[in-house]
């Protein structure tokens, strides 16, 4: 029995796979007896499944501060932290930095996501692409990113344009990679049945190359939408006056550790948010697939 599903699939067709699904786990077996196959897959996926594991960390932090396990100087109990978010944003300290970090992080994903798409479709769908572009990027995969800041400093000044052009690379390496890694993984056959088919270049990457590369961009756009965040952090610490990285810089100065646990609160819920809208956006995007995950 095949498991697929076409795009746009109603609810009830999708009822329906799964019922039928149940039945074909029920066997036959020599004796004439009906016996049940064991489920292999995960099943279905829980409603905020992923919120579960920080749901838990915070009760468990919450519980130890309760108890005195905790020294309140260095790890600050949850309250503490809510309390300090709250008063930093009501004077305004707080929304200032994070529409700059936005700012930040979006310019360079945005250039990132860019870059790597295009450096991956000419490196993946021609051979000269790929002999002058391939070794270019998997040099610049092995030169760790951050150590580019000195030299980026030099060249573009220690203004906003070099935390954004540090961002853009930390985001289209990632990128870069898993789509090019998609586009070499394409199946041999479906060109060769384009090509019989007779179908025209753009055609052949419309119902060829974007569905067969969908899969690992996706990968590549989770794990850039994160590498965004992380640079950010360490870019807004070098002569920088505002942003989420300059409050925890301070706080660092000052012994505020409340107000550094402020910042790492609000990078992880972007990171999070970032992350779901990625997956969100995928499972919309690729609903044709039937998979483990889905």
């Amino acid at each position: 029995m095949t498991d697929t599903a076409a795009p746009g699939t109603s609810r009830s067709g999708a009822d329906a796979s799964d019922a039928a699904s149940s039945r074909a786990l029920a066997a036959v077996d020599e004796t004439g007896q009906v016996r049940r196959r064991r489920r292999l897959s995960p099943g279905r996926r829980l409603p905020a499944s992923r919120l579960v594991g920080p749901a838990l960390v915070l009760a468990l932090w919450a519980v130890a501060s309760a108890a005195g396990q905790l020294d309140p100087a260095a790890i600050p109990a949850p309250w503490t932290v809510l309390e300090t978010g709250v008063r930093l944003w009501t004077d305004g300290t707080l929304t200032t930095d994070i529409v700059t970090s936005l700012q930040r992080a979006g310019s360079g994903f945005a250039i990132g996501l860019t870059a790597g798409v295009a450096l991956a479709l000419v490196s993946g769908l021609s051979r000269t692409g790929e002999a002058l572009i391939d070794g270019t990027v998997q040099l610049n995969r092995a030169i760790p990113t951050l150590g580019l800041i000195p030299l980026f400093i030099l060249w573009l000044g220690i203004g906003e344009t070099f935390k954004i052009a540090i961002i853009a690379i930390v985001v289209y390496i990632p990128i870069y990679l898993n789509t090019h890694a998609a586009l070499a993984g394409i199946d041999s056959r479906f060109v060769e049945l384009a090509e019989v088919q007779g179908l025209s270049r753009f055609r052949f990457v419309r119902q060829i190359v974007v569905p067969g590369a969908l899969p690992g961009f996706f990968v590549g756009l989770r794990l850039g939408v994160t590498g965004s965040w992380l640079g950010l952090v360490v870019l807004e610490q070098i002569n920088a006056t505002s942003g989420l990285g300059y409050m925890m810089f301070q706080a660092q100065n000052y012994g505020q550790s409340d107000v550094i646990l402020v910042g790492l609160a609000v990078y992880g819920i972007f990171g999070l948010v970032s992350d779901s809208a990625v997956r969100l956006i995928e499972r919309r995007v690729l609903s044709w697939r039937r998979t483990l995950s889905s």
